[in-house]
């Protein structure tokens, strides 16, 4: 027996072939669960397959990269011939290797790669083999894009994009048979695994109605209201696009100046109000400032031709008007996180021309202004991809949440969508109870007409930046937004790029306070003082290259939140007795109120 577990691949045999066999079966039968899953909507016709449009636009895409390697018959054969110097040097190491000889990798994961962490990838020669062979391959693959002459910048993007998706895709670390903590992991269970995966596959894809609603948390064990977006407070306003949240004090005196946060429409509030430890919301009524919070509704058909200029009016403006009936104040600093940064810069704007001077100061979280380097979103994006998304959400009206979800989740497919998969549907575990990726899968709707004006006009034409932009006849223009200024970037962040944000902020007619924070775009917004996580970059005002700003900038450790807290108690630090929500205005109902707690059907 002790023969039999010294022999290393010992681990790799099925060592009681019934119980295999048995779950084996099972595992089929879930399996027919899963396709009936996915067919029965698609028979009832209330769901669609849409993978069509998609295949042929990656195929299209990827087709011009081969046309160019093709057209050429020596460039063809260089590029062959790099690939097989690749293979032949693989071969040549792994022969030495056999033979007991010394040998050096051919290929190595970069030291951030979490796939291939088992010491078996290393240790085992065969798995070894084939994660050498798949990063030789897909690292040729990505310089064929990188060494594409002629192509425009958008195409080569999306290529880019397109081929980094495939080879994530297809890595040996999505796969039973050739990963080596799943393989052991299936066989030391006799498949036991693979059943509950394939079971939990069916229950997730009967839970999209047809689609595959990828499970990245345990949601029942979090409520919004109970454990989630639980700062006291109260609703004071509302309209059909959003309510106006109040919080209740928690010091005996308050900045006299009222604090308005705008957060984006394309997911809930709640991601600046998690818990008490880590709410943003929270920790700003402790520093002494009255809060005010945006609620957006989650809109339906019926609301499908609300427009961004809909938003500005019945949200910022609206919400202006709210406050200095809750306060008594007309000046107010305003802060707009993601989109809701970039509908904030719009609203100023439209107020430059119309000489509303009720904004004071104005604070932009990983906001976009000039979407000339927007990132990988941009992929997305064209004249004929916009046709057929505009096809398809005006058939309902709205954009499903769902699928801006799935996009960002693309975005960084190897942190947020295969581990998952693997963990899931291969190792048949439930994911951890994570609040953060709870609120990042209570997705919100989209009106077909405002998502469709911020996709064509701002990411496709980038007219905000240029000037091309208009209100009431007036166009828009970032040097006429005076008021102060605080741009925030994150430093790893995949939606809204550093570099994109500083460029916008340098736009901008007033002074600007440029900051960057350590992490992505919302660990590096979300981090508390008290977490004692990450760092934060300051500097002058933007201009020239983001790349020279960071290089010279002064790095500072800990959260961002007390530069910004110093920030605005610089521009008012006046201070009056603390404001019982609601008490000149009435209240609707608590915080954190409808709107947030409608699930998207």
């Amino acid at each position: 027996m002790n023969e039999r577990n010294d022999n290393p691949l010992y681990k790799y045999i099925v060592q009681d072939p019934e119980a295999f066999a048995q779950n084996l079966a099972r595992f089929i039968e879930e399996g027919g669960k899963a396709v009936a899953a996915y067919i029965e909507p698609r028979e009832k016709g209330e769901a669609r397959t849409r993978v069509a449009d998609d295949i042929a636009e990656v195929m299209k895409t990827i087709g011009q990269i081969s046309e160019y390697w093709l057209s050429d018959p020596q460039r063809a054969v260089e590029a062959q011939a790099r690939l097989w110097s690749g293979y032949m040097d693989l071969w040549d190491q792994s022969l030495r290797r056999m033979m007991g000889e010394r040998s050096r990798p051919a290929a190595e994961p970069d030291q951030r790669d979490r796939r291939f962490r088992d010491p078996e990838w290393s240790e085992n020669q065969f798995f070894d083999f084939l994660k050498q062979a798949y990063l030789i391959t897909t690292r040729w693959a990505d310089s064929l894009v990188e060494g594409a002459d002629g192509l425009d910048g958008h195409t080569r993007q999306k290529a880019a994009f397109y081929i980094r998706q495939i080879a994530n895709a297809i890595s040996p670390s999505n796969f039973v048979l050739t990963n080596p903590e799943l393989l052991r992991e299936t066989v030391s269970s006799n498949g036991e695994n693979l059943v509950r995966g394939m079971k939990m596959l069916a229950e997730d894809i009967r839970e999209g109605k047809g689609d595959l609603k990828l499970r990245q948390t345990d949601t029942t064990k979090f409520k919004v209201g109970e454990n989630l977006a639980v700062t006291p407070g109260k609703v004071i306003a509302e309209n059909a696009l959003r309510q106006l949240i109040q919080y209740s004090p928690t010091t005996e005196t308050v900045r006299k100046r009222p604090l308005l946060i705008v957060p984006p429409w394309i997911n809930k509030y709640y991601i600046l109000d998690l818990n008490p430890e880590k709410s943003l919301v929270k920790w700003l009524v402790d520093q002494g400032h009255t809060v005010f919070m945006v609620s957006w509704v989650d809109p339906g058909a019926e609301l499908a031709e609300k427009t961004f200029e809909d938003y500005m009016r019945e949200g910022i403006l609206a919400s202006l008007d709210d406050i200095e009936k809750a306060t008594g104040e007309s000046g107010v600093d305003v802060t707009g996180y993601c989109v809701g940064g970039t509908l904030l810069a719009v609203a100023l704007a439209h107020m430059a021309n119309a000489g509303d001077s009720r904004i004071k100061t104005a604070s932009f979280l990983t906001a976009q202004t000039d979407f000339s380097h927007a990132g990988d979103l941009k992929v997305f994006v064209d004249d004929r991809q916009l046709e057929i998304l505009e096809t398809r959400i005006n058939e309902r009206g709205y954009l499903d949440g769902s699928v801006m979800a799935r996009t960002f989740n693309m975005l960084r497919s190897n942190d947020l969508l295969w581990p998952y998969v693997i963990n899931n549907y291969m190792r048949g575990k439930e994911p951890f109870p994570f609040d953060l990726l709870f609120w990042n899968s209570d997705s919100t709707r989209m009106p077909a007409a405002n998502h469709i004006f911020y996709m064509r006009r701002f990411y496709l034409e980038n007219a905000f930046a240029k000037g091309q932009l208009s209100i009431d006849g007036e166009p828009l223009r970032l040097k006429k937004i005076r008021v102060p200024a605080y741009h925030l970037a994150t430093r790893e962040d995949h939606i809204a790029p550093a570099k994109s944000v500083f460029t916008g902020a340098a736009m901008f007619g007033g002074p600007v306070r440029m900051v960057v924070a350590g992490s992505g775009h919302i660990a590096g917004v979300c981090n508390a003082p008290v977490l004692g996580k990450y760092q934060y970059w300051t500097g002058p005002a933007p201009s020239g290259a983001f790349e020279d700003w960071i290089a010279n900038a002064k790095e500072h450790p800990g959260s961002w939140w007390p530069d910004w807290d110093a920030w605005l108690k610089k521009h008012d630090s006046e201070m009056v007795p603390a404001r019982v929500p609601g008490e000149r205005v009435g209240v609707i109902e608590d915080a954190p109120g409808r709107y947030v707690m409608t699930k998207a059907a």
